[in-house]
């Protein structure tokens, strides 16, 4: 979440949940709605967290970000962006973030 507010980007709701699933984090980025989910990988052990968004994946993201916007007061004049956080946690050091946005 660091690297988004070092970014600029203010965290509006963090594990936002409805019935039809979760968002991990719900943001503004200037005026746009940014829908971001986060993805952790062991490294070597796994896909690459950034391969993790797929197609299905991303429209329940739009669906979510949709129930979203009516409980929140509709559209911004930014539209909506959908975003993914890659971490990949190695046996030793720090952990390599990644921040890429508009995904889907």
């Amino acid at each position: 979440m660091r690297r988004l507010t070092e970014a600029g980007i203010r965290i509006l709701d963090r594990n936002w949940r409805c019935r039809d699933g979760e968002i991990d984090i719900v943001a503004s980025d200037g005026d746009a709605l940014v829908v971001c989910e986060v993805k952790t990988r062991r490294a070597g052990a796994y896909e690459h967290p950034m391969a993790a968004v797929r197609t299905v994946k991303a429209d329940r993201l739009r669906r979510l970000a949709g129930r979203w916007l009516e409980r929140n007061g509709g559209p911004p004049p930014g539209g909506v962006r959908i975003d993914l956080v890659g971490v990949v946690v190695p046996d030793r050091g720090a952990p390599f973030v990644e921040h890429a946005k508009g995904v889907a």
